[in-house]
């Protein structure tokens, strides 16, 4: 174990390390999310069982090995499960595949690879001008043990009783109990640390800088921010560099989610979750309104959602710093929650292709997790944390080029409307045009209700903007999005008219819709008349504009 030392209250700037990414330059990424076990392993096999309670053997080398398949879907980032060692042991509770159950803070996880390996994928990363994000969990330990048993001696470097709160169960209504007692079960409790306390905060400073330099990490996903006390928050950020970071707040209520941004630079925006779950959901799913326990209402209102993304977007400091996903290893797969009581799979692929184009074209740092791209269907852990290796990495499913299309419209839009050094980000007020900024990522989204089932979402400055038009119209014929809109039948299709005060749109204006790759033009208006096709995700980018982007051949 290292000497212990005390923490230099001066570090280095984020500016001045070789590697490092600022919050701001976070922005424009779009982040792929690796549970390492589970992704590739070093033998390149396809065919290898996993035992989803058990180390299936995923690799850092395997994941070197398959940066192609995440990068070719338009991905510049991965998040990777934790580094460090965890013991390893099975149990009633699985084994500690996933990394969050730490056992020795200065070794890597030998399961995983070595330091080198860890290094060489770090390098690898930075060759492509992609980025490595690492999950790291500061509020506990583990051990393979009751809360009264523990032997606090097998942790480095916290290896004293000291060092840790009182055994307690949590009780979420509580804050001062969520931050002071125990996760965990009685087969393997998660011993909770005193980050409180200067002695141990300053224990994890020091191994956060180290780790930060020693690997070239550029960014950070912090597991279970809302069980540690805010005020550890910004000497961990200063000591790691001043990288961007992403906290784990799980909560849906603005109001609870959103002040902890006054303490971490970016949040995983869990209110956003559960708002795009309620909204895409089919009604007539078995699991309909059993992820919105953080809302106040099943309601697939369009005009709700609208709502709540305003209230969001006034309520937190920058929503464009806060990570936006649909799937993660905690939550259920989307086909878990989305598949109607008919299973009706095609709906099922459509009310996802609806979720993902608001997630990745709305405000905020996109993820996605493992496997989303393959149409996992595991409804909870370890069923949600499949083997990625077994599908042969295919880069042909509907929802690979569905997202590969999403991060390349995504990217073109902020080449085309760039933010200029003195740029912030404006909180939405609900007024739709007050907020123009001359940058993509830095003008807030603004969704509008055109019906109670479908929906406008406009991103981006007036002649560079990103136009959707979403839907979850549901149980009516449902045809790919490559199909004609000759071929519609009558039955599953609607007209309406996008007003240009939603859009943006100028008369005569020329547009491209990415999906189709067919021209639409606004009248003498600058309104849109267009056919919505229950399901079909629709995706407007000016044509004047488009050149160069690769979108449809241009």
């Amino acid at each position: 174990m290292p000497s212990p030392i005390g923490f230099l209250s001066t570090v280095l700037a984020c500016a001045v390390l070789a590697n490092c990414l600022t919050p701001a330059e976070w922005r424009r990424q779009s982040i792929y999310q690796v549970m390492t076990d589970r992704f590739a392993r070093s033998d390149g096999s396809t065919t290898a069982s996993c035992d989803l309670d058990e180390y299936c053997g995923g690799t850092w080398i395997g994941l070197i090995n398959q940066l192609d398949y995440i990068q070719q879907m338009g991905f510049t980032a991965v998040w990777i499960s934790p580094i460090v060692k965890n013991k390893v042991q099975s149990s009633e509770d699985g084994n500690s595949y996933h990394g969050y159950w730490a056992q020795d803070l200065y070794s890597v996880n030998s399961q995983f690879g070595t330091e080198e390996d860890l290094k060489a994928l770090s390098d690898e990363l930075h060759k492509r001008g992609m980025y490595l994000m690492v999950d790291v969990v500061p509020n506990h330990m583990a051990s393979f043990s009751s809360q009264t048993t523990v032997d606090y001696s097998q942790f480095n470097p916290f290896n004293k009783k000291s060092y840790f709160h009182t055994p307690c169960e949590i009780d979420y209504d509580d804050i001062n109990s969520v931050e002071y007692c125990w996760m965990g079960s009685n087969t393997v409790s998660l011993p909770d640390l005193r980050t409180e306390d200067s002695v141990v905060a300053n224990m994890w400073y020091q191994w956060i800088s180290q780790i930060v330099s020693r690997y070239s990490i550029d960014g950070l996903r912090i597991d279970t921010a809302y069980e540690v006390s805010p005020r550890f928050w910004a000497g961990f950020q200063a000591a790691a560099g001043g990288i961007h970071v992403l906290g784990e707040v799980w909560h849906g209520n603005p109001n609870v989610l959103c002040p902890y941004q006054n303490y971490l630079t970016g949040l995983m925006n869990y209110a956003a979750y559960y708002w795009i779950i309620e909204t895409f959901q089919d009604p007539s799913s078995s699991s309909s309104s059993s992820t919105t326990t953080s809302s106040t209402s099943s309601s697939t209102s369009m005009t709700r959602l609208a709502n709540n993304i305003r209230w969001l977007q006034s309520t937190c400091p920058d929503t464009s710093l806060m990570g936006i996903f649909t799937e993660n290893h905690d939550n259920p797969r989307l086909p878990s929650l989305f598949t109607s009581n008919n299973n009706n799979n095609n709906n099922t692929l459509t009310r996802i292709q609806n979720a993902l184009t608001f997630q990745f074209l709305s405000d905020g740092i996109p993820i996605l997790y493992q496997g989303q791209e393959q149409f996992f269907t595991g409804s909870s852990v370890p069923e949600n944390r499949q083997a990625l290796w077994l599908t042969g990495f295919e880069r042909n499913t509907e929802l690979y080029r569905h997202v590969q299309k999403l991060n390349q419209i995504r990217s073109w839009a902020i080449f085309q409307a760039p933010a200029s050094s003195s740029s912030s980000y404006a909180s939405s007020s609900g007024n739709d045009n007050e907020n123009e900024n001359e940058s993509y990522l830095l003008s807030p989204s603004i969704p509008t209700p055109l019906t109670e089932q479908i929906l406008s979402l406009r991103k981006g400055p007036v002649g560079k903007q990103i136009v959707c038009i979403l839907n979850n119209l549901n149980n009516l014929p449902i045809k790919s999005s490559s199909s004609d809109d000759d071929d519609d039948d009558d039955s599953s299709t609607t007209t309406i008219t996008l007003s240009s005060t939603a859009s943006g749109f100028t008369p005569e204006m020329s547009l491209m819709e990415i999906f189709s790759c067919q021209i639409f033009k606004t009248d003498s208006r600058g309104n849109l008349g267009v056919t919505v096709t229950a399901g079909r995700v629709l995706v407007f980018y000016p044509r004047g504009k488009i050149e160069g982007s690769g979108v449809c051949g241009f």
